[in-house]
Parts: C-alpha cells; sequence; structure tokens
C-alpha cells in the first residue's frame, strides 16, 4: 500500500512520512517543514538534512515539539510561525532551503498562498514535497475515496489503530481534489501529482 511503514506512532499522515523522507534531495543541508505539529516528522527529517526548521501557528503544537526527544546531535530548531505572516520574513529568508515540506498543511492556508509562499523559500534546483487533502464532490472521487476504506482497515489493525497528537489543530478542506490539481499545476509548472489511497495527495516539485 502505497508509501507505509513509520516509526513513532501511525496514523493516515505519519503513513506518508517515509514518501516525504525519500525526496530529501543527497547533501541536504537546510530543510523546512511547514506546520510540523507536535515535531514527528521534524525529527525524522533532522536524521537526512543538515539542519531543520519546523514552524507552526500553533504555539500549543510547538511546545509539544520541542518537550520531545530529538536524535542525538540532531539540529531541529521548532518555531511559532505563520508563514503567510509578512513579518514572518526576516525568520524564513526567500530561497534559503534545499527542500520544503508539509504535510496535511495546505488547506490551512489554501492552495495557491501556500504553494507560491513555499516555492518563494526554495533555493533553485531545491525540492518541494506536499502531502495534502481536498474535499471529495465528484462521483469519480467518491470512487477513489471508497477505495481507500480496506487500505485503512488493514493497516489500522496491523498497527494497532491510529494516534493523533492532541490539540492538533483541525480543518475541512474547502477545495476539490480537482481544484487542487488544477492550482497546483498552475504554480508550480512540471509538478508531480498524484492521488493517494489514505484519503491524501502528493505534489513533488524542483524548483528551476
Amino acid at each position: 500500500m502505497d508509501a507505509g511503514g513509520t516509526d513513532g506512532y501511525w496514523n493516515h499522515n505519519a503513513h506518508y512520512h517515509p514518501l516525504v523522507l525519500a525526496a530529501v534531495p543527497d547533501g541536504c543541508r537546510f530543510a523546512l517543514e511547514v506546520g510540523c505539529g507536535d515535531g514527528l516528522l521534524a525529527r525524522k527529517l533532522s536524521r537526512v538534512s543538515a539542519a531543520v526548521t519546523a514552524v507552526d501557528r500553533s504555539a500549543e503544537m510547538v511546545r509539544q515539539a520541542r518537550r520531545a526527544a530529538a536524535p542525538a546531535g540532531a539540529a531541529v530548531d521548532f518555531r511559532e510561525l505563520d508563514v503567510l505572516d509578512p513579518s514572518a520574513g526576516p525568520e524564513l529568508p526567500s530561497g534559503s532551503y534545499d527542500f520544503v515540506c508539509s504535510v496535511a498543511v495546505l488547506h490551512h492556508l489554501g492552495t495557491a498562498a501556500g504553494l507560491r509562499r513555499m516555492a518563494e523559500l526554495l533555493r533553485p534546483g531545491g525540492i518541494l514535497v506536499v502531502v495534502g487533502l481536498a474535499r471529495t464532490v465528484t462521483p469519480p472521487d467518491w470512487l477513489v475515496s471508497a477505495a481507500g476504506v480496506p487500505a485503512h482497515r488493514v493497516l489500522d489493525r496491523r498497527h494497532g489503530g491510529p494516534v493523533e497528537p492532541a490539540g492538533m489543530p483541525v480543518a475541512e478542506p474547502a477545495e476539490s481534489w480537482g481544484e487542487v490539481r488544477r492550482t497546483s499545476a498552475r504554480i508550480l509548472p512540471g509538478r508531480r501529482w498524484r492521488r493517494r489511497l489514505l484519503w491524501r495527495y502528493s505534489i513533488h516539485w524542483r524548483k528551476p
């Protein structure tokens, strides 16, 4: 089942952490996670990037991330920050990161605004990976969504059920799969899009 496997706890977002980690370029110096939650993915990123900046606009999530132990020698900087806030510019300089990622966060930002900002933060040649959610509205989308149910049941039994961090902000996606697909193609020419089984999509893009 696509992606699969994780250390730490399991849920539909953590299921796709291996997909994100596999895209980190060799010799990555500076990685950025947008919407880090309790820091699980950022801690994994610290194993494959020399330095990781992880931001979230939820003060509670940043507190949880800072409390958790990072791997020995890891350089992970957790910051309470809204990437769309213009005042965040000095803390997140444009063109500074070799790798930028987000998981289940883009629908909180808005597809167009979030992708533009994350693309701006990448250096030329840098990699952006987004795993996101969208709203199901068309009959074909409903069919794909239904196909995820058996996969969820198998994985749920395998991992002993999903674990969700306490206090994690939750929002229903407003944009449909088609809207996100078209917007991402317009903003990130040449991006790779894939619909995933567990009610997620992925975007992979290299900045020219």
